[in-house]
């Protein structure tokens, strides 16, 4: 599939690659479809003695990125070494968010509890 930007900086359309009869006809080709990203905010930070818990590799300490996303009303932390392509979830890091504009204050407290760079 190829990604087609036409609407905002927050959507894209698909277009199929093997039918390219359907280019410039939305009605009749079912190929194009509004995408949105997950809402999410990222810092780096520094893990205090004992590191961050994450579900998938136990603790990780060190430099790391930590990323709030928010997607259909519920809000996961995830962490990498910092610079790194693969994302952990943090342990007990979801829960669900009725006010997409809480994002900014759940990341901030997030990123205040898990920086600890003077230990």
């Amino acid at each position: 599939m190829r990604i087609r930007a036409r609407l905002d900086h927050r959507q894209a359309l698909l277009e199929a690659d093997g039918d390219q009869r359907g280019e410039g006809r939305a009605r009749r080709h079912a190929g194009d479809l509004p995408m949105s990203e997950p809402a999410a905010k990222q810092s780096d930070l520094t893990a205090g003695p004992g590191g961050v818990m994450t579900d998938e590799v136990g603790v990780i300490t060190g430099d790391l990125t930590l990323r709030t996303e928010l997607t259909d009303g519920n809000v996961v932390l995830r962490v990498q070494y910092k610079d790194a392509a693969e994302w952990y979830a943090v342990t007990g890091g979801k829960a669900s968010l009725k006010d997409p504009g809480d994002l900014d204050a759940v990341h901030s407290i997030a990123l205040g509890l898990l920086n600890r760079p003077e230990g």
